[in-house]
C-alpha cells in the first residue's frame, strides 16, 4: 500500500497539524495556491513533491510552477490542476483528479474518475474547514479521505 498526501490552498502557511497529518506519506501533491517558496521547502523534507501554480502563486519561487500535472504513483494515474474548470474533457488513462482553489473539500467518483479537492490547510476562509487529504493506493485502487485540521 501508498499513501499519498493531498494538500492545497495553503496560502503562506504550512500548519503543525498538517505536517503531522502528512508525515510518513510517499508523495504529496499540492494543488496550488502556495503564495511563497517557503511552503514548499517546509514540505520539501517528508515526500517528494508535485506542485502545480494557482491563481495566487504570482510570486518569485512559485510563479515558474506547471499549471498541471500528470503523474504515475503506484500505478495510479493522477491529473492535477488548481481550478476544477481547468480539467480536460478527456480525462483518458486518468485515475484521479486533484484540484483546489475552491477551499471547500470534495471526494467524488465521475465515471471511473476519482475527484478529490483536499480542502484548504492554509488560513481559515469563511466557514469552511481546515482541511487535506490522504490517498491510499492498494492494488491500483484508489481510496482518499478528509483530514480536519483544526476543528
Amino acid at each position: 500500500m501508498m499513501r499519498i498526501g493531498l494538500i492545497s490552498d495553503t496560502h503562506n502557511l504550512v500548519r503543525p497539524e498538517a505536517l503531522v497529518a502528512l508525515r510518513g506519506v510517499s508523495h504529496i501533491i499540492h494543488a496550488g495556491d502556495i503564495c511563497k517558496r517557503d511552503v514548499l521547502d517546509t514540505l520539501a523534507p517528508l515526500a517528494p513533491l508535485t506542485v502545480v501554480r494557482g491563481n495566487n502563486d504570482i510570486g518569485e519561487g512559485v510563479a515558474h510552477l506547471p499549471e498541471h500535472a500528470r503523474i504515475e504513483l503506484g500505478g495510479v494515474t493522477f491529473h492535477v490542476v488548481h481550478d476544477i474548470a481547468d480539467v480536460p474533457m478527456q480525462l483518458d488513462g486518468i485515475d484521479v483528479v486533484v484540484t483546489g482553489h475552491s477551499h471547500k473539500p470534495l471526494i467524488e467518483r465521475r465515471d471511473n474518475v476519482l475527484f478529490v479537492n483536499p480542502g484548504s490547510a492554509g488560513p481559515r476562509r469563511f466557514r469552511l474547514p481546515i482541511t487535506l487529504a490522504l490517498l491510499d493506493i492498494d492494488n491500483g485502487k484508489p481510496q482518499a479521505r478528509i483530514v480536519a485540521l483544526v476543528t
